[in-house]
C-alpha cells in the first residue's frame, strides 16, 4: 500500500485561470481559492467510504484534487442541487490517474456519476478490466445501473484507460434523446456514445432522470482488486450549458 503523502505530484495539470470566470457555467471548481489538506466547500459535498478527498499543490504552483481509495472504496466531490436547462449539459475535467485495475476480471470503475429523478444511475465516464481475450486491458465507457436497463458499461477496445498521463475529458448529456457524447484531448469519440435505443444494457429504452446531483471521482466495484488502492486527480471542472473545451 502506497502512503497517502508518498504519491507523486500533479506537475503537469494544465490549468486555465479563465474556467471560472467563462459565462453560460452552471457549476466550476479549479480549486485554486481552497486551502490544502482535506478538501471541503460551501458549494459542494463529499461522499466518501473508505476514501479521502484533499488539496494538493503541484510542482508548477496550481492545486488540484486528489481522491484516494482504498479496496473498492468510493470518494467523489458532489454537486447538489445541480439543475441544467432542459436537463441537458455539458461537462469537462481534467485528470489523471495512477492506475487501473488489472484484477479481478471484469473490474469495474466510475469517475462522474449523474442521478436524480428518475430509476437510472447514469455514468457518463467510467470502464472496465476487459480480460483476455477480451483486450487484456482496461477500457473507457459509458455506463448506467438501477434502472430498467440494468447494470452496463459500453467500453471499447478503441478508448482504452491510459494510467500516469493528464487528459481532458469532455461530456455532453443531450436529454433529446438520451444521448451521451465523450472527446478526450477535444477529440470526439463516437463509439463511446449511448443514447436511447443504442446502448449496452437490456433492450429497453435508456431514459435519462432528471438530474439534480454529480459527482466527480472514483469508485470501484468489485473487492479486493489489483492494485488494492487507486489515486486519481482532479482540476478543471465545469459544468455548462454549452461546451467548454479544453
Amino acid at each position: 500500500m502506497v502512503p497517502l503523502a508518498a504519491a507523486p505530484a500533479a506537475a503537469s495539470a494544465r490549468t486555465d485561470p479563465r474556467t471560472c470566470a467563462k459565462a453560460a457555467l452552471l457549476f466550476c471548481e479549479d480549486f485554486q481559492a481552497l486551502p490544502t489538506g482535506g478538501a471541503s466547500s460551501l458549494r459542494w459535498g463529499i461522499d466518501t467510504k473508505h476514501g479521502t478527498l484533499t488539496v494538493e499543490r503541484g510542482a508548477r504552483g496550481q492545486k488540484v484534487l486528489r481522491v484516494h481509495t482504498e479496496g473498492n472504496g468510493r470518494a467523489f466531490l458532489k454537486v447538489d442541487d445541480f439543475a441544467a436547462p432542459g436537463n441537458s449539459f455539458y461537462g469537462r475535467v481534467r485528470l489523471r490517474v495512477s492506475a487501473f485495475p488489472t484484477a479481478p476480471d471484469w473490474a469495474h470503475y466510475t469517475l462522474v456519476e449523474a442521478t436524480g429523478d428518475g430509476p437510472e444511475v447514469v455514468r457518463p465516464l467510467g470502464g472496465q478490466y476487459a480480460p483476455p481475450p477480451n483486450g487484456g486491458a482496461a477500457y473507457w465507457g459509458v455506463g448506467a445501473d438501477g434502472g430498467p436497463t440494468g447494470d452496463w458499461t459500453n467500453w471499447r477496445t478503441t478508448a482504452p484507460s491510459v494510467a500516469g498521463k493528464w487528459t481532458c475529458v469532455e461530456w455532453h448529456m443531450d436529454a433529446a434523446d438520451n444521448r451521451i457524447s465523450l472527446w478526450f484531448d477535444g477529440v470526439a469519440k463516437p463509439e463511446l456514445t449511448v443514447s436511447t435505443r443504442e446502448h449496452g444494457g437490456n433492450p429497453v429504452d435508456f431514459v435519462f432522470p432528471r438530474f439534480d446531483t454529480v459527482k466527480l471521482g472514483w469508485q470501484l466495484y468489485q473487492a479486493n482488486p489489483a492494485p488494492a488502492s487507486f489515486d486519481v486527480w482532479m482540476d478543471d471542472i465545469a459544468l455548462s450549458g454549452r461546451r467548454v473545451g479544453c
